[in-house]
């Protein structure tokens, strides 16, 4: 514990701080289908979906490995490096939660970590090659994958269940939710939460306390879960009602189809250590199970601004870890502490205006989208 100096506990918090963003920004990727069809009341579904990401934090650690090790050079990355990079990724969650864009908290973490290295250290710092096979490849392949799987699941559930009484698929389909679902959030765990272990994991070899290629201690694993759980149990309700009712008009058995597609996807790219996004795997599943079905409707404008965001999202939390890292470079201690208030500033100003149009459990499922100011006041009558 010699080599925990203030900094690097500085990092760890603002690791665990992502993490947490990460938790309710994400939350949609698992429960966003099963609140909008009833399977799940949202309360339930949130701390449903907290416990298994706490569980899913214990079942890997491959991918927290392809970050610590991965795609930067850890020899040449600092503690005030990563933290840059921690603030680019937070900021973008949060801007992104505001306006319930289902954008990538992964690739928002990515993007920070890329600039703040390539600003600090300089391009030898990052490892490009990985960063094209462990991240932009499975960016391209796993949302267009989890989208046809769900498509054809959708079809076949449909055509299997086309001459049952309708009352009778809609619940069968409904408990089904409840079982993908939780398995999403097991997988999101095993996927998302393994991305602070690495950041974390990364600092400590910076500084000394871990070995070169070394795996994440076990309380870092668990510190990281823990932290996940607790955003994910907080809801993330804005992103949820985009993934829920605002991409496509969601029956109980294209949620079960896209939440399974979903599963599949992420655990299979867990085990081989691909840092992929959950959210655009679950959006695309999402999208998939849309397009399955005859007749339903898909609102291809709440897509594309979705889409837009997923590219933005990476050169965009670049920009700011880049900049921040800066900044940190050249103004030290003194730097970093001035990084850390105005990033709290912004903050405050996001949660707080986040609240002039909340969005909470009991209207998640009132409308499709996400407004970003109160709405005119509506003609209530006039004065005698």
């Amino acid at each position: 514990m010699d080599h925990i100096t203030f900094l690097v506990a500085v990092v760890i918090v603002t690791a665990l701080a992502f993490d947490f963003t990460n938790g309710f920004h994400d939350t949609a990727n698992a429960m966003a289908t099963s609140i909008a069809t009833g399977a799940l009341k949202p309360r339930t579904a949130v701390l449903v979906s907290g416990i298994l990401n706490i569980v899913g934090a214990f079942l890997s650690t491959e991918v927290a490995r392809t970050i610590s090790g991965g795609i930067v050079d850890d020899t040449l990355v600092s503690p005030a490096m990563i933290f840059a990079g921690l603030v680019g990724a937070i900021l973008w969650n949060l801007v992104t939660w505001l306006a319930g864009l289902p954008s990538s908290s992964s690739h928002a973490l990515f993007g920070g970590l890329i600039g703040a290295v390539w600003v600090g250290a300089g391009s030898d710092g990052v490892h490009f090659d990985k960063v094209v096979e462990k991240v932009l490849i499975p960016a391209v392949a796993s949302p267009v994958v989890a989208g046809v799987a769900a498509l054809v699941a959708t079809y076949l559930a449909y055509k299997l269940s086309a001459r049952a009484r309708q009352d009778s698929v809609t619940k069968g389909f409904r408990i089904g939710q409840i079982a993908s679902a939780s398995l999403v959030s097991l997988a999101h765990g095993t996927n998302d939460a393994q991305k602070t272990m690495g950041v974390v994991t990364l600092t400590l070899i910076s500084e000394g306390a871990l070995h070169h290629d070394a795996g994440p201690p076990v309380w870092v694993i668990g510190s990281a879960g823990v932290a996940i759980g607790l955003g994910t149990y907080l809801g993330g309700w804005r992103i949820i009602r985009t993934m829920g009712k605002g991409l496509a008009e969601i029956q109980s058995p294209q949620g079960f189809a896209a939440e399974t597609a979903s599963t599949t996807v992420i655990l299979t790219s867990a085990h081989l250590g691909f840092a992929l996004s959950t959210t655009q795997v679950a959006s695309g599943s999402i999208l998939g199970a849309g397009l399955g079905r005859r007749l339903a409707e898909v609102r291809w404008g709440v897509a594309g601004r979705m889409v837009l965001a997923w590219l933005i999202t990476l050169p965009a939390a670049a920009l700011v870890g880049g900049l921040a890292a800066s900044v940190v470079k050249h103004g030290g201690n003194v730097g970093t502490a001035v990084i850390a208030l105005v990033a709290l500033a912004i903050a405050a100003v996001i949660v707080a205006a986040s609240r002039r149009n909340p969005v909470r459990a009991d209207n998640v499922n009132d409308h499709h989208e996400v407004t970003l100011s109160n709405p005119a006041p509506t003609n209530v009558g006039t004065a005698a």
